[in-house]
């Protein structure tokens, strides 16, 4: 039993990084990392989810929605911050709950964060498509459905547009972590215009009438039945209520998704020049901005048009519409479409380190902890995943098991508010360039907050997740565990 929590030191972590066929390269800084950062977060959650939760759940106090969950997210990224100043190492909340929790507890949460970015790349190179389509139908050209995909096909459809996304962004990955960072500054800075356009557009079309009730009175929400209900309501009996005070967490634990990613940043702390600095600047830089403009945007869109009255699928662009201007309505799809480029890049990124980290720790085959000789990228697990990925996006239809990245990402934030807490009682020496405060308070609150949104999760995505463990714990038993790098130290000794 006392293999399976093995840990391995911050200060062996550190010198992995520096064998020089292993060696990622040093070349970010903290305006990259907040770019990657903002590039991540805001993606079709501006742009779709603020009018489904007001319209079902929350009305015009969305935006407080937003601050909740903005929240709950800063309390996990206070926790990331320390660790990817303490550890700089590539591979996140793996790397740090290997230093802390133990090689079981790692192996997890690898193979939680291998799901949760996999599948996370996928939906929205998905989602990209279906955006990319769209544009191409307002100008007259029309994609074949065979090559649509499964969810616009009659029969058998493979959408070649995901599946060509993904693989560009596969070689820009190869191809150096600098040129990744200067591509994102692009797309992100469209991405931030376009945003902007809107807000400020969008200001002259707000009626303060559209903002009474800012609160709407309680409803119950539709109970639901078996395995699609909430596990909170399952095994506590507590049925979530729309609108209200209580309206407003339940509307929380569903814009919570609009922030996941910003935790993708801690995965290239060791591509970052100056990490003890540049790291929680990243990460607390680019969470904060997301929040601020998630709140703009709510407000604008619940004051241009009645919270009843708003589209669930495209309230922006169809509040735009409505009041007569279709130009912002284009202008909001083509900043969709560019900004889930960024989304899936960075997502991809998150993968690749992850799994390259739990190679050259020996849990997965050394043979993709090669760094290439002139990029100095790790180019087998970007290829690797990069193809598979790209298949899978071109030929399933994903839905339901987007859920399972909401699930995965809660999950880390667990571990790694957890791991805090411990590696300050089993390692108290270590420099920390940046400190939790408040611990071990805060990183109780952060777990108490993260594992009810996971409780708001229906019960067949925790069976989903939980089959999905079962299979990543007996690959653990039948290789890792024999494999790792610290089975062979202890052999040798």
């Amino acid at each position: 039993m006392s293999t399976l929590f093995r840990t391995k030191s911050v200060e062996q972590s550190i010198r992995d990084t520096e064998e020089p066929e292993h060696a990622l390269k040093k070349s970010l800084s903290a305006l990259d990392l907040t770019v990657f950062g903002v590039g991540v977060i805001i993606g079709t959650g501006i742009f779709v989810l603020t009018g489904k939760v007001a319209k079902e759940t929350a009305g015009p106090a969305t935006a407080l929605a937003f601050v909740v969950a903005g929240i709950v997210c800063a309390l996990a990224a206070l926790c990331y911050a320390e660790f990817a100043s303490t550890v700089p190492v590539a591979g996140s909340a793996y790397t740090f709950s290997y230093a802390s929790l133990g090689e079981l507890v790692a192996w997890i949460i690898g193979w939680d964060l291998v799901l949760e970015f996999a599948l996370g790349t996928a939906v929205v190179a998905v989602g990209w498509s279906g955006y990319v389509r769209s544009l191409l139908d307002n100008i007259g050209w029309s994609m074949p459905e065979v090559l649509s995909g499964p969810d616009v096909a009659d029969g058998f459809g493979f959408d070649i547009l995901a599946f060509v996304l993904v693989l560009v962004l596969t070689v820009i990955l190869v191809l150096g972590m600098k040129l990744s960072a200067r591509v994102t500054t692009v797309v992100v800075a469209v991405k931030l215009a376009v945003v902007g356009i809107v807000i400020v557009a969008g200001l002259f079309f707000v009626k303060s009438a559209n903002y009474t009730p800012f609160v709407p009175d309680a409803e119950p929400q539709p109970s639901g039945s078996g395995w699609d209900a909430p596990l909170v309501q399952l095994v506590f009996g507590y049925a979530p209520t729309n609108f209200g005070l209580l309206g407003v967490f339940t509307a929380a634990s569903i814009v919570f998704f609009a922030f996941i990613g910003f935790d993708v940043v801690a995965t290239a702390a060791e591509e970052t020049k100056v990490p003890q600095r540049d790291m929680p600047r990243g990460i607390l830089a680019s969470l904060l901005i997301c929040t601020v403009l998630y709140v703009a945007v709510s407000l604008v869109v619940t004051g241009m048009q009645h919270y009843t009255e708003l589209s669930v699928s495209a309230p922006l662009a169809d509040a735009f519409k409505a009041l007569g201007h279709p130009f912002y309505a284009g202008v909001i799809s083509f900043g969709a479409a560019v900004g889930l480029t960024t989304v899936c890049l960075i997502l991809l990124l998150g993968q690749t380190r992850v799994f390259f980290a739990m190679s050259r720790d020996g849990l997965l085959p050394r043979f993709f902890s090669k760094t290439h000789p002139r990029f100095g990228t790790p180019y087998r697990p970007t290829i690797l995943l990069g193809v598979i990925i790209a298949v899978v996006a071109g030929v399933t239809s994903i839905n339901e098991l987007a859920t399972l990245v909401n699930i995965g990402t809660l999950f880390a934030f667990v571990v790694v508010a957890l791991g805090v807490i411990v590696l300050r009682r089993t390692r108290p020496d270590l420099p920390r360039a940046f400190r939790t405060p408040w611990v071990p308070l805060l990183p109780v609150v952060s777990v108490a907050a993260s594992v009810w949104l996971m409780l708001n999760l229906p019960a067949e995505t925790w069976l989903r997740f939980g089959i999905w463990m079962v299979i990543g714990v007996i690959i653990y038993a039948v290789y890792g565990r024999r494999n790792s790098g610290l089975a062979k130290a202890a052999a040798r000794r």
